[in-house]
């Protein structure tokens, strides 16, 4: 991260989220962003104009298709700029778990029985459920496991289960329950060194700033567009070679359109528009901290760092509070140079009491397991009743989170 990141405009950022301008949300602080944050106004005004204008099948010749289908064009390219791929990886689709659940029957198809694959007990369903089934097609599956006291997996475990018919590693970049933030241009580094395709899960990751996707070096990298302030769809890169070498999961007809073949539901016209709205905000924060222009992937990365170290001084006093009583265990690391703000945690205390508890301090929070069973688990905790997880992005003000302490403090 850079040294030189600008102070924080807190005013014009939540100046770009019609939720705080939204009279029943007043006072409210909202700390389940994990599970979806607000959308920025941006993404707000893309899918209204293109609903109210160019609602119609893309890419005929009238002049409504026409728009239509360049608004479309421009998201994939825009998303690519600043995401650092080439814009024939990026593909949208209805949500990061049916993403996954295609590329496993694509993968599946071209692999050997008896290859390996190996996943984690760290991850979101979405990202080893679907190839834990595997196993039931012939190939071989292996778990790389977490620390049981941490949480953080290490990569010396992964380096003793690759063997010669290792294929593929899926792994997430953070994790929805211990939020580390894994070291993964490392281990992705290794992987290619082998050539091992590797699937990276950074739905619990991308909200904090979106990477830099090249330099991080994933074969595949995952991502909701819900919970970075976009429409409710599942963004991945894909390496064009790694996609090349995959089996069509469209229609034949689509066989040789890069944008379709793994996206066999077809696109989400508007939504997929209104991923414009994602890059016009990152631009906007960039254009709000930054004097200079620069090309898009340098916005992103300078806006990833502006948000990230905005996140680190939110996080800091909330995880200092926690620290603090001997009736609480935080899940994962407690530095929070290392801890993307995503914070799971257990009391003596039922975690739905708790969190019924701070309705009434106005902050909204959540318990359960969050399809993060395997983690909970992983870490000696039954999953059910599970935890209570809090969570914030960017646009959470300082006083939110002494807002959400002070609640804390009282229904722990």
């Amino acid at each position: 991260m850079s040294d030189a990141v600008p102070p924080f405009d807190l005013d014009f950022v939540r100046g770009q989220f019609p939720a705080f301008d939204e009279p029943s949300l007043d006072g409210w602080a909202f700390f389940e962003n994990a599970g979806g944050s607000y959308a920025c106004r941006q993404t707000v005004d893309r899918l209204h104009a293109f609903y109210t204008k160019t609602k119609v099948q893309p890419y005929a010749p009238y002049p409504a298709s026409t728009e239509g289908g360049r608004q479309m064009d421009d998201a994939y390219i825009r998303l690519a700029g600043v995401l650092n791929v080439g814009s024939d990886e990026v593909h949208i689709g209805p949500s990061t778990s049916q993403n996954t659940y295609v590329l496993a029957h694509s993968f599946r198809s071209i692999w050997a029985d008896g290859d390996e694959i190996i996943v984690t007990n760290q991850d979101h369903e979405a990202n080893t459920g679907v190839w834990r089934r595997l196993a039931d097609t012939g190939i071989a599956v292996k778990e790389w496991k977490i620390d049981p006291e941490t949480g953080v997996l290490d990569p010396a475990l992964l380096e003793s289960l690759i063997t010669e018919r290792t294929k593929l590693v899926a792994f997430p970049h953070c994790s929805n329950i211990i939020a580390h933030d894994n070291p993964v241009a490392a281990i992705c580094s290794t992987l290619r060194a082998r050539g091992i395709v590797s699937v990276v899960d950074g739905v619990s990751a991308a909200p904090h700033g979106l990477p830099d996707v090249h330099a991080l070096g994933a074969d595949i990298y995952l991502f909701s567009a819900y919970k970075t302030w976009g429409p409710h769809q599942g963004v991945m890169t894909v390496r064009r070679s790694v996609c090349d070498s995959l089996t069509n999961q469209s229609h034949y007809f689509n066989d040789d359109s890069i944008r379709t073949r793994l996206i066999p539901a077809g696109p989400d016209h508007a939504q997929v528009a209104a991923m414009n709205g994602v890059v016009d905000y990152i631009d906007a924060l960039h254009e709000a901290h930054f004097d200079d222009g620069a090309m898009p992937n340098e916005r992103g990365q300078r806006v990833h760092d502006l948000i990230r170290a905005r996140e680190i001084a939110l996080l800091t006093p909330l995880l200092e509070f926690l620290e603090s009583r001997n009736d609480v265990r935080v899940l994962g690391p407690t530095n929070p140079e290392v801890r993307l703000p995503t914070v799971a945690l257990l009391s003596g205390r039922d975690p739905h009491d708790v969190a019924r508890d701070l309705v009434e301090h106005k902050v909204m929070a959540g318990a359960g397991n969050f399809y993060g069973l395997r983690a909970i688990e992983g870490v000696g905790i039954p999953s059910d009743p599970g935890v209570l997880r809090v969570s914030f992005v960017h646009y959470t003000a300082p006083e939110e989170v002494e807002q959400l302490i002070t609640a804390l403090d009282a229904a722990l």
